[in-house]
């Protein structure tokens, strides 16, 4: 008679399993979310879009706000993966501005997630209901301006640009990114050039 595996190696097994269903899960639930809205998701639903077991996938995620925080979760990472990280091999201030809206262009242009940028198909969705999805959302985009207002002002330090409200640039550039989005979910050619033109309009500023 074989010997039965020892018990920590069943759970890791167990925990590997479910740590790949998890990812098969959060990656089918971020598409669904930036499609329609983090409301669309459903047990069911990621259940028959996966081939995983509505059982199985509830057990893992237990309420449908923890699955909508993992999805938010799961999101960011991607867009540190996609956007933040590798910006940082550019210096900081102008060429790394640049870095970060070219790679955010490639972000919602190729797209990495299927309704494109995942932050502008939630946050109208959330911005007036109080809570954990709500607070989460807006984490990431604070996270997302401040970086942008940071490089602003590392530019004016380098004397790379004049001196300028980096708060307010950072929101007017946000602003044309989420627009640049819904145009190009709707086919607009010319989208990712007027994003960048809104850049250089405040990189041109001596």
């Amino acid at each position: 008679m074989e010997s039965s595996p020892a018990a920590g190696e069943i759970t890791d097994k167990r925990l590997l399993r479910g740590a790949r269903t998890r990812q098969v899960v959060l990656a089918r639930a971020v598409d669904i979310a930036s499609l329609e809205n983090l409301e669309s998701l459903s047990f069911g639903r990621l259940a028959t879009d996966s081939g995983l077991s509505k059982a199985g996938i509830q057990t893992l995620f237990r309420t449908k706000e923890l699955l909508q925080l993992a999805t938010v979760d799961y999101a960011r990472d991607r867009f540190i993966a996609e956007i933040t990280q590798p910006a940082r091999s550019a210096p900081h201030g102008a060429a790394r501005l640049r870095e970060l809206i070219e790679r955010w262009i490639d972000y919602a242009v190729t797209p990495v997630f299927a309704g494109g940028c995942f932050q502008a198909a939630n946050l109208s969705e959330f911005d007036s209901r109080p809570g954990p999805v709500r607070d989460a959302l807006v984490r990431n985009q604070r996270e997302w301006v401040s970086l942008l207002s940071y490089e602003l002002g590392r530019a004016v330090d380098a004397g790379e640009i004049a001196p300028l409200d980096t708060d307010l640039a950072a929101f007017q550039i946000d602003a044309v990114l989420r627009s640049a989005n819904t145009a190009l979910r709707l086919d607009d050619p010319t989208a990712a050039d007027k994003i960048r033109r809104t850049l250089e309009s405040f990189l041109a500023r001596r």
